[in-house]
């Protein structure tokens, strides 16, 4: 299967829900004991989107310029065990615990579950949530030190205002992806993993959605602190799980034929760095410019957020 696949839209990354209710009350409770480490991201000119796009039709062409004040940024995503003081702190009850069911990858889930069309290897699982990643029975699978998933962007939000912090633009989040280095294609340059021997990220090896090898080390997700940090002390800003940023995701075209693309639906929001389901041969968006959106509402068992502060 070729990139060509990927240029028609489907929704590799995350299928919208739309669950259409009420988002989740904004938390209240004393913040975090201690936040993990910030890492200083220096203000001045950043980078945004490239000239040699991979994927058109989401707009990541062309590179423009932007200026950005300076910001910390977490040097990983949140952890499960952040996003369990959060909870206790302010009994927050997730989107995926409110509606009863989330989206897991066909190959941690029931066999059972219902799959979605057009994204077959998705099924919606119920009970799936952040505690239980792959569904009831799952808890096995949670660890402290690794990504919280499951989030949805509205989660996200809430999470930011009890930690003190907010999401990320999108220039943000790639002037610090590109850790000083310039218009790279990825955080440590523009050497392209592989499925043998250049292994930087945590990303699929093998054939997608059916055979992964995990010569990286995981096919699930790794441990917010793994592989090497870029130059900015950044953990995973590619690869492992996707991340939200602030912005909604709008792609600037009015081809028919985009209508239909998740990206267009008016409650559709921007995520960046792709996930641990990212393979060149079909979702090739585990690039600083690559960009995805969905529903604000949908979790899935590869979102999650890292969170920046002033």
């Amino acid at each position: 299967m070729g990139t060509g696949g990927e240029r028609t839209g489907k929704p590799c990354c995350a299928p919208a829900a739309n669950r259409c209710a009420a988002p989740p009350s904004a938390a209240q409770g004393q913040g975090p004991k201690t936040l993990p480490p910030l890492c200083a991201i220096p203000g001045g000119t950043a980078l945004l989107g490239t000239d040699h796009p991979m994927i058109p039709d989401d707009r990541e062409a062309p590179l423009r310029r932007k200026r950005v004040k300076p910001f910390r940024m977490m040097e990983t995503a949140v952890t499960n065990a952040l996003f369990a003081e959060f909870v206790e702190d302010t009994g927050f009850v997730t989107e995926a615990e409110r509606f009863g069911w989330s989206y897991v990858f066909h190959l941690d889930a029931a066999r059972d579950a219902p799959g979605v069309p057009g994204a077959e290897w998705w099924r919606r699982v119920d009970g799936a949530d952040w505690r239980r990643i792959h569904g009831p029975g799952s808890e096995n699978v949670w660890s402290e030190d690794h990504p919280v998933v499951h989030i949805s962007w509205n989660d996200a939000k809430a999470l930011a205002q009890w930690a003190g912090g907010r999401l990320p633009t999108e220039a943000e989040w790639e002037h610090a992806a590109r850790g000083g280095l310039g218009d790279v294609r990825y955080p440590w340059g523009d050497a392209e993993p592989d499925d043998t021997d250049h292994l930087p990220c945590n990303i699929w090896q093998g054939r997608f959605p059916d055979h992964n090898t995990g010569a990286d080390g995981y096919r699930g997700t790794a441990p917010a602190r793994s592989f090497a940090p870029n130059g900015y002390g950044l953990y995973n800003m590619v690869g492992n799980t996707w991340e939200w940023t602030a912005e909604p995701f709008k792609l600037r075209s009015l081809k028919k034929r985009l209508k239909g693309h998740h990206g267009n639906q008016p409650r559709s929001k921007l995520m960046k760095g792709g996930s641990f389901l990212c393979h060149k041969s079909y979702c090739y968006r585990y690039r600083i410019a690559a960009r995805t959106g969905t529903s604000a509402d949908t979790s899935t068992a590869h979102q999650g957020v890292r969170l920046v502060f002033p």
